[in-house]
Order: structure tokens, then sequence, then C-alpha cells
């Protein structure tokens, strides 16, 4: 198969009759033209009717609404992904508010949790331990070029935690959002699963289980084979962008500090989730007229997502003038112990530089040897901005709520956990206890909020605002290594799309419908941060601008012909 062109113009196709239709980057369906039916074999083998991409969508469409359930939808959408990705595309883009939920979160949870069940069509790459060995000739397996890998090992996916290989649903999920948003030409994708086993005991029981049947390997067989993985990558595709996605905090940030300075690599639930949430609270700010430095930040949940927050938001202080201690001074981080601060004995590294000195907790009327309670933390800071990353429905209970927005005339709220079952507290809970008063933003999708005929939208705290765009501005860039910097680019430029930085009344992050606009806007910022960071070469703005329109993949059919004979 040829590589596929991202403008309306003839390409070279070197396969012809079923094969052809069964190639879901090539195949158009019924919108092959009489004469391309004449000349790859293909008379006979389709309907009559030549349907333009319009049609078929409008079908497509019809069918997608008649599935009765949103994990239904789902599989519609993934078989439709396998046979024709054009035409998913399509379809993606002229729906993308509705589909996108479906796709991606909340539903891919789901859909990683009965994957053995939908399975149809094999997508991707299964690299399980026992083939450890043979990871090169696996990766040789793969035939195309590839630009970015989405790489999970199953671990902890979303809120529902190990799904052993059926977190192959991530991946996949997460590719799809690099060509709706970010115009990454699938062709040029990869999903990865490393299957090390799985210690869900109720996949080990089904007998539909398809990934290994091992309990989870961990510690240096663990590491041992993370390197080999790594290793055989830079060999294969020594310019790929590599994205880890899903794993457990405890090997999530080891793994992102081990490799960040040998390719090109990100973290999306550390480092992804940490610049989105600090653009919409830097919109949030924003909004309502106040700076950064003036908020105190009360952080439930101490896995990845919480720690990288906490550590890009005291960044972009320290960024904005003022010292990181005055910066850490305004965190207070909770995990499973209670508050993390510098007088408690079980702290690990990826903590400590976000631990609260204990010196500044020296005036609260409790007990410091003992844990300190999230309603405590709440009560003797008054915080202004409260994010959740717990996976923990109810965590934000109506006491605490009611308790910080006696302090905050604008409480910001984020209750980020995915899928919308596992969020701290619903959007209409969170205005109702405060009066109307909170600026709430979520991790899964949630509708509007009527009160007191006023009408709340509740954006959706979505990576799919910053990963695709940060994968168009390193390929537009080239790009060596990811780093710090340039997910603040990115965080910044997310907050400049703003609709509420004009209006506090209006939206915290712009409309999905313009999702591919923002993700050029965040590209072309982080294009020139790496620039500035000395891992792309210095280019005009005019030539980044060129090359990251021209990484800007448009679903529609090209016209065909064969390649010429010799």
């Amino acid at each position: 198969m040829s590589s596929l062109k991202t403008a309306s113009e003839t390409i070279k196709v070197d396969v012809s009759g079923s094969e052809l239709i069964e190639t879901p980057l090539l195949n158009k369906g019924t919108a092959f033209t009489e004469d391309e039916r004449r000349e790859f074999g293909l008379l006979g083998l389709l309907p009559p009717h030549i349907e333009t991409i319009e049609e078929q969508g409008a079908r497509a469409y019809d069918a997608y609404c008649g599935e009765p359930s949103e994990l239904e939808k789902h599989i519609f959408l993934r078989q439709l992904q396998d046979e024709n990705e054009t035409l998913f595309y399509r379809l993606l883009l002229e729906h993308t508010v509705e589909m996108m939920p479906i796709i991606y979160t909340p539903v891919v949870g789901a859909a990683c949790q009965e994957f053995s069940e939908i399975y149809r069509r094999p997508r991707g790459v299964f690299i399980a331990y026992p083939l450890r060995d043979s990871i090169d000739e696996i990766l040789q397996n793969v035939k195309q070029d590839v630009d970015v890998i989405v790489v999970t090992d199953g671990q902890r996916i979303l809120g529902l935690g190990d799904q052993g290989a059926g977190g192959m649903g991530i991946p996949i999920g997460k590719l799809s959002l690099y060509s709706l948003c970010g115009g990454i030409h699938p062709s040029r994708t990869l999903p990865i699963v490393l299957d090390v086993g799985t210690n869900n005991q109720e996949r080990l029981a089904d007998a539909r289980y398809i990934g290994w049947r091992h309990e989870r390997i961990h510690g240096n067989a663990y590491d041992d084979f993370i390197e080999q993985f790594v290793e055989a990558i830079m060999r294969r595709f020594p310019n790929v962008l590599l994205q880890w996605e899903d794993f457990a905090s405890v090997n999530a940030a080891p793994i992102i500090e081990r490799y960040r300075d040998r390719l090109c690599t990100f973290n999306d639930d550390i480092q992804g989730t940490a610049a989105v949430t600090a653009g919409t609270i830097l919109a949030a700010v924003a909004a309502v007229g106040e700076s950064l430095e003036d908020q105190r930040f009360v952080m439930l949940g101490a896995g990845s997502a919480g720690t990288g927050i906490s550590k890009q938001l005291i960044r972009t202080m320290v960024r904005n003038g003022i010292s990181e201690a005055e910066a850490r001074e305004r965190f207070y981080v909770i995990d499973i112990n209670g508050l993390i601060h510098s007088g408690r004995s079980d702290l690990d590294e990826a903590h400590r530089p976000i631990a609260q000195d204990v010196e500044n907790l020296k005036d609260w009327q409790c007990d410091l040897s003992a844990p300190i309670s999230f309603a405590e933390v709440v009560r003797y800071v008054k915080p202004t901005v409260l994010v959740g990353v717990t996976g923990q429905s109810g965590a934000f209970t109506e006491e605490i709520i009611r308790d910080m927005a006696e302090h905050a005339e604008r409480p910001i709220i984020f209750p980020l956990s995915n899928p919308t079952s596992r969020a701290e507290a619903t959007p209409e809970d969170l205005l109702r206890w405060t009066d109307g008063r909170a600026i709430v933003a979520t991790g899964s999708p949630f509708d509007p909020v009527e009160m007191n005929g006023v009408t709340h939208s509740i954006p959706q705290c979505n990576n799919s605002y910053i990963f695709p765009a940060m994968g168009a501005g390193i390929l537009a860039s080239r790009a060596r290594r990811v780093t710090d910097e340039m997910f603040m680019a990115a965080a910044i430029a997310l907050k400049e799309c703003s609709p509420a930085v004009k209006d506090v009344h209006d939206s915290l992050l712009p409309a999905l419908t313009e999702i591919r606009s923002v993700s050029r806007h965040i590209a072309v910022a982080v294009g020139r941060e790496a620039q500035r960071q000395g891992v792309a070469d210095v280019t005009s703005e005019e030539e980044l601008e060129r090359r990251i329109s021209d990484t800007m993949w448009t679903p529609e059919y090209l016209s065909y012909c064969h390649p010429p004979a010799g």
C-alpha cells in the first residue's frame, strides 16, 4: 500500500479487488467511481449505486442512532473504523460533540472492560511478556512508517483499575483523537499494549479473556521488559513520538523520568492532564479577574494526575515571578493517608516536591502526628481552588463544599475523575451547594445545569485539548524531546482560547466543534517553545505554521490509479 496524501489528488495504489475493499485506510465502499471499479477489479463486488461521502455519512449516522446503547454505538463506530477509516473520521468531524464521549471517555471504559467480548478485528500490536525476546520481530510486522505511538500496560484504566489486555481500547481511542483533533494521519499511528498479565481476577476467570493469563509481573522483571520495549522502539522507529498511557502511578513517573532524555516521549496522565487542568484553571482565574498567585489550592488525590497538576501549576507560578518556595506554600495535596506534609515519614520521592512544610501548619488546631483529613484541610486552608483526581464518587461532600464556599466568592471546583460514575461530585450538586457561584469543570461530559434562570455550561477538562495538539506541534517542529516548558506553552495557549476570558458567563473551554482550530493554535505554541528550548531546529514562524497545516489531514476520498509498471 502506498502512503496516503493529505490533499485532494490522485495517489498510486498497488492493491485491488477484495484486498482493496478490506483495507480500511483505502476502502471507499460505495463511493468508488465507475472508472475505479473497472481499473481495480471491483465490478460486481459493490452495489451499483455510486454514493458521495456525504450520502454514506448520512446513512452511517442513521445506523449509529439506531444502536440501543452507548456501548453498542461504540462498537458500531469501531467496526466502521475497521472497515472505512476515512468515513469514520468524516463522521466524527461532523458529530464531534456527540461522538467523542462514545469513542473515548466515558464509554471507552466500558469498552475496555468488555474488550474480549466485543473484540472483532485486530488493530495495533500486542506485546506479551512471554514474547519479550521477540519484540524486534513483532515490530518488524508493522509495515507502515509511524509518527505517533500510544502504549499502555492496562494497569490503571481510567478509574476502573487493571483491565489487562483490554486496555488496548485506550491507545486505540487516544490515537483516534490524535487524528480527529490534531489531524495526524491515521496511517502513521500505532496503538500498543504491553501485556504483562493482570491481577484482575474477573479477567483471569473469564473464559473469553484474550490476554496473557498470568498474574501481573512487577519489580526488576517489569523494568527489564520496559527497557527491552523502549530499545526495540528506538531501533524500529527512531524518530517516533511515544506516549505512555494509563500506567499505575508506581510505574508512570519512574518510566517517564527514565526515558524522557532518551527519546521523544511523554506521559499523558501526568503531563497532559496537568497541562489541560492548568490551562483551564488559568482561564477560570483570568475570567474572575484574579491572578494565579492569589489562589489557595487543595488537591484531593496524589497519584500521577494529582502530582502532575500540582507541579505544573507550581512551575507556572514560578514562571510568573514568585519563588518555588512561595508557590509550594499555596498547595495542599491529600492522599489516602491525609495531607502530604514534610513531617510525614511515609513520603516517597514523587511526593516530596509537593509536600507542605509542616512549619506552615503549626497554627492548625489538630494533631500533626496523625493523618490530617480532607475536611480539616479545607477548614484551615480556605481554598479558592479544589481539584479531585481520586476516582472516588462522592468524595466532594456537601459539608466540605459549603465550607469552601463560605470563604471563596467564586470557588473553582474541578471533579476530574473518569468515567462519569467516578466523578467526585456532580456539577448540579456543586452549583446547588454554592448557590450557583462555583466555576466547575469536569473530567467526563455532563449536561448543562439550569439554576435560577441561568444555564451553566459544564466544560469537560479533557486531555483531548492538549495531547493531539502536542503531537502536531512536535511533528511539525521535528522536536527531538518533549520538555515541561512545551506543556506549559500548551496550557497558556489553551487559556488564550477560552471564551470565559472575554466573558465570565461563557464557557471556560472552547467548544469541541472548534477543536481543530484550537489544536492548531496550541501546536504553534508548542513548536515555538520546542525551538526556544533547543530541542528542535529553529525555523521561521511562517515555516512552522506551514508544516502544521501540512500535517492536518482532512478525511476525504482521493482518486486512485495503479503505479506504473516496472
